[in-house]
């Protein structure tokens, strides 16, 4: 079974078990997901490949991390997420990457993420559910970084902490890669 396999896997039965135990039907979680049933429906039944926006919508409907939808497993007092666990959540038009490194789950989750950006690429993020907050730290190149209508310039060296309850982006408009960690603080 491959990657993307075995995580439509995982996703399909932590959206199932967890919509299952809020006792909602698929349009009440459609409905509070803003997706729609059909997305739902092939999401439930393993198909299609939903991009990070839809997972990050219906992980915050159902009140739970991203990581819980896309890395199941009972949680050990120590839960190490070796190279062949880190999952690749956005691609970028020039070859750029999103990475969920690690996360904890429940609520308050924290996620680490790797983000590599190439010249000219933008990652647009809606915002997510209220009191989030998102830790960046540039290790090379300099972030573009959009909230909710404010843009910084952060060089590389360089850590900002903003509000993740807001549209945001993260962009690179140089003509260098860039390369950020990111953790999210979901409370």
């Amino acid at each position: 079974m491959g990657d993307q396999e075995a995580i439509g896997e995982a996703v399909a039965r932590t959206v199932r078990a967890l919509r299952a135990g809020h006792g909602w039907s698929l349009d009440e979680l459609a409905g509070r997901a803003g997706v729609s049933k059909g997305v739902l429906v092939g999401l439930e039944q393993g198909r299609g490949n939903p991009n990070l926006g839809t997972l990050i919508r219906i992980s915050d409907a159902l009140g739970v991390p991203l990581t819980r939808l896309v890395q199941v497993e009972e949680q050990p007092p120590v839960r190490v997420f070796p190279p062949d666990r880190h999952v690749v959540l956005w691609h970028g038009s020039g070859g750029g990457t999103g990475t969920l490194l690690a996360g904890s789950d429940p609520r308050p989750s924290l996620e680490l993420w790797r983000w590599e950006l190439r010249p000219g690429e933008t990652r647009e993020s809606d915002a997510h559910v209220p009191g989030t907050k998102e830790i960046v730290y540039v290790e090379e190149g300099t972030l573009t970084l959009c909230v909710d209508g404010r843009t910084d310039l952060i060089a590389q060296g360089t850590a900002a902490v903003f509000v993740g309850d807001r549209p945001h982006s993260y962009g690179n408009a140089a003509e260098v890669d860039l390369r950020f960690v990111l953790a999210v603080l979901d409370l």
